[in-house]
């Protein structure tokens, strides 16, 4: 893992199977994640929005961490989405999501109550305390409506365990000066800003 590509360059958000009878299909999920891997993906995000991460139980979650992991073997990149509104709850989700096999941690910031900045940074350090494992701060105020203040961001990197942002802020012009003057890897999560963003550095 390296500080300017923690999780290699391109990382595929992967959509969850279920079963025709509405159940997590564990054996299309892994199926899948061979696949997404084959056809060019550095590492896999799983239990993120695309995969169905507000509908899914936080046993459904681990599964899916625990099968992708399973088909994938252990040289491939898993994030995993622990993102919730409640603080304990993400801490929870976490340390189940590294018992399950995840390398890393996607945290969106708590949506609908929208913290205040120093609620928002006690957020993010409690989750990056709760386990080993490396932390990605997903900025994606249009869902969640709180931004994280580039600020906030500067001072979140100076935890060991933030290590990269990924970036729905559409704030180009932050998201250079943060590329500069931290050691933060970003990722973009809009793919009309892909080009321009791995311009700055991304």
């Amino acid at each position: 893992m390296t500080t300017e590509r923690p999780f290699g360059r391109a990382l595929c958000a992967m959509i969850t199977p279920f079963t025709p009878s509405g159940g997590l299909d564990p054996d299309g999920a892994g199926e899948l994640a061979v696949r997404l891997v084959a056809e060019g993906c550095d590492g896999i995000v799983l239990n993120g929005t695309t995969g169905e991460s507000p509908t899914t139980s936080d046993a459904e979650k681990a599964a899916l961490v625990r099968a992708v992991r399973a088909a994938v073997g252990p040289d491939v990149p898993l994030l995993t989405g622990v993102g919730t509104a409640d603080t304990r709850h993400t801490v929870e989700l976490a340390r189940a999501a590294e018992a399950a096999g995840a390398d890393g941690l996607l945290v969106a910031s708590p949506y609908y109550s929208r913290p205040p900045q120093a609620a928002l940074e006690a957020y993010f350090l409690r989750v990056a305390d709760a386990t080993g494992l490396p932390v990605v701060v997903y900025d994606i105020p249009g869902r969640t409506g709180t931004r994280v203040e580039p600020a906030t961001l500067r001072r979140l990197a100076e935890h060991p365990r933030i290590v990269a942002v990924k970036d729905c802020s559409y704030d180009l012009y932050a998201a250079g000066r943060l590329i500069a003057e931290t050691p933060l890897a970003y990722y973009s999560g809009c793919e009309e800003l892909n080009l321009p963003l791995y311009a700055l550095g991304g």
